[in-house]
């Protein structure tokens, strides 16, 4: 089976991607991948050569959640449909959601990861403004058009229904991550925070206000944070040292980072959102993301408390081993067989 499928090069997506085509290449699954916005770095392109990637496909055209993008989705949809005119893919797999509204000569998964009116909803606590009323009309009309629809938590099926009336053809297929091999090292009085310092929805800012406060340093990582962009290896070092990993988001559909930081043994102090609840249940403390002094008392309560630290840690990793790529490939790979079962012509071709 061959996957044509997009990514973007600034956060999960493009982990999520390489993954799930390294996972799916035991089921017979090559994965051809198109990029859009910003091109990949040399680290991204080393990563692409070590993973099972059969084709990368790069371009520089703006993402359909940026400002203004109109023309620029529109040359990438061309440019996709030449992609696939040229790769013959029995699916098509979209990480985004306007161009599944083309005449694709193959069925269509979406992959629901974000999107702007939930983000939203769920970080401005009011309705959208007219101004992004093209791109829900474009987003409605792309999820209207596929063949599927799948996403890694309910609740991200949740705020499509509520952000674009779309109910149908929906399943959730958690996303999964393979723990790091790293050199065991002992746990330090350590807190840690991940994310885009300048994304809203994340709230890596709110571990700033509090820092000078709790009782252990606080280190942060990420595009506009104190420590800047770190490297993977660089992350699982740190989260490796690391007790405890905190991530107050207002709005995260999974987090990976979170994943990533359970596998490594820390305790998680996560937002009080839906998606996080629904992903770690009673292995994480959760607290307000508007509430600063919610968010110190809970780092401070795990500071000060080594037993319940410990169990959460503990909980945590045990969590994490339901999120693998394994699973998330399963998952997918059957989703693409229902798919291609459903679409008659698809099927004939594949045959």
């Amino acid at each position: 089976m061959r996957v044509l499928m997009t990514a973007d090069t600034v956060g999960g997506v493009w982990t999520y991607a390489l993954d799930l085509a390294d996972a799916l290449a035991p089921h017979g699954v090559e994965v051809q991948l198109a990029t859009m916005g910003r091109l990949p770095d040399g680290e991204q392109r080393a990563a692409v050569d070590c993973s099972a990637v059969a084709g990368l496909y790069e371009s520089g055209y703006a993402l359909e959640w940026e400002d203004d993008p109109r023309d620029d989705v529109d040359r990438a949809g061309a440019w996709l449909l030449e992609l696939a005119d040229e790769l013959r893919p029995d699916i098509v797999h979209l990480n985004g959601y306007v161009h599944a509204n083309l005449s694709w000569p193959a069925p269509v998964v979406v992959a629901a990861h974000s999107d702007v009116l939930s983000w939203w909803r769920a970080v401005r606590r009011t309705p959208a403004p007219a101004s992004l009323a093209r791109y829900r009309d474009r987003v409605a009309a792309g999820l209207r058009h596929s063949n599927a629809v799948c996403a890694p938590t309910q609740a991200v099926l949740d705020d499509l229904a509520a952000s674009y009336a779309f109910e149908a053809r929906c399943e959730v297929v958690p996303n999964g991550r393979a723990a790091r091999a790293t050199a065991r090292v002992a746990k330090e009085q350590l807190v840690v925070g991940l994310g885009r310092f300048w994304d809203e929805g994340k709230n890596v800012a709110a571990l700033q206000r509090i820092a000078a406060r709790a009782p252990w340093p606080v280190l942060l990582a990420g595009p506009g944070s104190p420590l800047g962009r770190i490297s993977s290896e660089e992350t699982a070092s740190l989260l490796a040292r690391a007790s405890i990993f905190v991530s107050p988001a207002r709005y995260e559909p999974f987090g990976l980072a979170a994943l990533e930081a359970a596998q490594a043994g820390c305790a998680l102090v996560l937002g009080d959102i839906a998606s996080l609840r629904e992903v770690w249940g009673d292995a994480a403390a959760y607290a307000s993301p508007d509430d600063d002094e919610a968010i110190l008392a809970a780092v401070c309560d795990l500071c000060a408390n080594r037993d319940r630290r410990l169990d959460l840690a503990a909980r945590a990793q045990r969590r994490a081993s339901r999120y693998t790529p394994e699973a998330m490939a399963a998952g997918m790979r059957a989703l693409y067989t229902r798919v291609l079962a459903q679409t008659p012509v698809a099927a004939e071709a594949v045959a």
